[in-house]
């Protein structure tokens, strides 16, 4: 019988903890980067303004996201995140389509549809996840090689910018701007870009409705069906004050019910209201689950008059990610909105000697 080889992701889980870098959105605001520097000459004509859609920087300012892959990789991270939070032709649209709403109608399965079949949404969302793909590739093998350390790629996938499991319609509940199918589609099509780029793994992240989820789950298994290649899924969650996804609602243990059929490499918390109210969440959350568990918190509450826009520093990242090592509490760790190259730094520095949470253990008990 032919043995299956161990991930080296998860190799290196069970030997220590695992980095993963902060936060892209929060890094570039530090470039001072404005509205004509995302657009370039080759947006310079968009009508709508641009410089909140990050994910556009890899095609209009590569110098710099690749400076910021750069910065991580050295502040510690093993793991960094490609630029595609919003890379889907579903969220593209938001900065490049009319928004019917402005003209009295509303956006609705029959306007998404048009989206979906957009040549021009289409391939810029390819082209922003291959080139961040590749981007980040060049800069985790640059760095890997030099330092001797393996350092990988994790494909982001956001959770889109429209819900299927709520109306925003109050006189309509049963109303859906989207379908499952529409926003599948949109999904294979990142998938299959970010495949193509190079990645290691593929991080489904900053899920608040379970059901963007599973469509991107499902995407991301017909892909594997499809084409024949297969890679490691992470899964991460943004829960409220309750623990609970904040848009369906799902307890932490419902929601690892609902994705554990994946057999993901790893499933944990990120963004939601920072580290000081994670810890009982993720502790259920370890408890639960039987794969690798991974962390990685907005530096606090928003704070405009702080440096990041949030108010916890390098120090107070590092103090509350070791609390949740000591507990035995993850393998992976990291920070999401409002985490800097030096946070990932101390963050890094703190857990350098840290036990990773059991994984044989795990593996024995199943």
């Amino acid at each position: 019988m032919k043995q299956i080889q161990e991930h080296p992701i998860r190799t290196l889980m069970k030997s220590r903890i695992a980095i993963l870098d902060g936060a892209m959105g929060t890094t570039i605001r530090t470039y001072g980067m404005k509205e004509a520097d995302i657009r370039g000459e080759r947006f310079k004509n968009s009508s709508k303004d641009l410089l909140n859609n990050g994910d556009l920087f890899s095609l209009t300012q590569p110098e710099m996201i690749g400076d910021i892959h750069r910065r991580f990789l050295e502040a510690g991270a093993d793991i960094i995140e490609t630029n595609t939070f919003g890379a889907t032709s579903i969220t593209q649209s938001e900065f490049f389509v009319e928004d019917p709403r402005e003209r009295g109608g509303r956006k609705d399965p029959e306007f998404y549809q048009k989206v979906i079949e957009d040549k021009f949404l289409n391939d810029l969302a390819w082209e922003i996840n291959e080139q961040s793909a590749r981007q980040c590739r060049a800069w985790a093998d640059r760095i890997g090689n030099a330092t001797g350390r393996q350092r990988f790629v994790a494909g982001a996938i956001g959770p889109l910018t429209v819900s299927l499991s709520n109306s925003p319609d109050a006189d309509d509940p049963g109303f859906r701007v989207v379908t499952f199918d529409q926003v599948l589609q949109a999904y294979k099509h990142e998938v299959r870009a970010l495949i193509a780029g190079g990645v290691d793994t593929l991080l489904v992240e900053t899920i608040f409705d379970s059901l963007n989820a599973k469509a991107a789950l499902v995407a991301i298994r017909e892909v594997f069906d499809e084409d024949g290649k297969e890679l490691p899924i992470m899964i991460s969650a943004a829960v409220g004050r309750g623990g609970e996804t904040l848009i369906s609602a799902q307890t932490t243990e419902a929601f690892w019910n609902a994705v554990k059929h994946v057999k993901p490499l790893s499933v944990g918390l990120n963004c939601s209201l920072g580290p000081d109210l994670m810890y009982p969440f993720l502790e259920n959350l370890s408890e639960k689950a039987d794969v690798a568990i991974s962390c990685y918190p907005n530096a606090g509450l928003p704070n405009p008059l702080s440096p990041t826009g949030f108010d916890l520093g390098p120090e107070d990242m590092a103090r509350y990610l070791s609390s949740f090592a000591r507990g035995g509490l993850i393998n992976i760790a990291g920070g999401c909105c409002g985490n800097t190259p030096e946070h990932i730094a101390a963050i890094a520095d703190a857990l350098k000697d840290a036990e990773p949470r059991s994984l044989d253990r795990i593996e024995a008990a199943a």
